[in-house]
């Protein structure tokens, strides 16, 4: 079900009215500060603090398509070796499309022109690596509308959103590659790897073989 309460104020609700399109949003979210802390904050964080990460930025986005009359939906992308990855995911003309906030500038805006969720999903397989250029996604989820976390005030609160994160790490996942496959991947190029990173924030890059893992 639609959230049919307007949480945002004036000033919020003017600037949403500007990002009136999915690549607005995904602009926006380019623009902003990448945030390589753990913590999980609203989508009204963002837009008065340009700085958010990955999942903040799926937040955001469809925070922003909802306020375009589009249903606030968010995808996880599960990877090995490496952080997950959420993205916000719409659909125009029966196709899907996705806005994501990412490190890496190969894993953010997707046109809407892929018939299912896997081949959205699979977009993004060759250029998801992590640090030593390592192929890791592995798995999909379904969309998740964030309706039913309406109850955190996720838009607006000022409290930490990590319960989302966990939510969508439980949440089942959709095997994107045989894993007799795995041992014959390529890694990345090292100019594949080098454009990738490209402006990132080293603080937010995921160390292979770490225990930690994140949204990336």
């Amino acid at each position: 079900m639609q959230n049919t309460q307007n949480p945002w104020g004036a000033e919020d609700s003017a600037l949403l009215k500007t990002l009136n399109s999915p690549f607005k949003i995904q602009e926006f979210l380019d623009s902003c500060e990448y945030n390589s802390t753990t913590e999980t904050r609203s989508p009204q964080y963002v837009l008065k603090h340009k700085r958010a990460h990955c999942l903040e930025g799926a937040l955001f986005a469809a925070a922003c398509l909802e306020h375009n009359g589009m249903q606030p939906l968010v995808l996880d992308l599960q990877a090995f070796n490496d952080d997950d990855h959420v993205i916000a995911v719409f659909k125009q003309r029966d196709n899907w499309g996705a806005i994501a906030k990412s490190n890496f500038t190969t894993l953010r805006y997707r046109e809407p022109v892929y018939r299912s969720l896997r081949e959205l999903a699979m977009s993004y397989f060759d250029f998801y690596f992590n640090t030593i250029g390592d192929k890791s996604l592995r798995a999909y989820s379904l969309p998740h509308n964030l309706n039913r976390f309406n109850a955190m005030d996720w838009r607006t609160t000022n409290n930490d959103l990590e319960d989302i994160g966990y939510y969508l790490d439980k949440v089942k996942h959709f095997p994107l590659i045989d894993p007799s496959h795995i041992q014959f991947l390529e890694k990345a190029t090292p100019l594949l790897l080098e454009s990738s990173m490209m402006g990132s924030n080293p603080a937010g890059l995921f160390t292979p073989g770490s225990k930690k893992k994140t949204k990336d």
